[in-house]
């Protein structure tokens, strides 16, 4: 029923650490600090990765909702909270299914994350091999 609000507001965070982190490295290159290895993906990248994923979730899942007419355009917006009863009923289903797919997704993102650097450091050593 509200299942994409856990997704959506875990992108939401993400958006901000992002934007925060994406400070932090413009200072550390503007210091010149030469300890950025260029043969890495910045985090504020990743970052952007992991928001898309759930952004891109919580609108889809949000699509389905108005699709079966749980979500409408008119208050309260989300047809279970006129019901005590099943505004507990999406309660639960958010914490249980918006939880756990949220947390789906923060998984394969950091499985994304992995093989990326993986993938990088695997370009950067023979690149380095291949000059010498």
């Amino acid at each position: 029923m509200a299942c994409f609000l856990v997704s959506g507001a875990e992108a939401v965070v993400v958006k901000a650490v992002e934007k925060a982190e994406e400070k932090k490295e413009l200072k550390r290159i503007e210091s010149g600090d030469v300890s950025v290895n260029s043969a890495t993906i910045p985090l504020s990248r990743k970052l952007k990765w992991l928001f898309n994923l759930l952004l891109g979730g919580a609108v889809l899942l949000a699509f389905e909702h108005v699709w079966h007419g749980e979500v409408v355009a008119w208050f309260p917006f989300l047809t279970a909270m006129s019901d005590p009863a099943d505004a507990s009923e999406m309660f639960h289903e958010m914490a249980t299914v918006g939880v756990t797919m949220a947390l789906l997704i923060t998984a394969v993102w950091a499985g994304m994350c992995v093989t990326a650097d993986a993938i990088v450091k695997r370009n950067a050593s023979d690149t380095a091999s291949n000059e010498a």
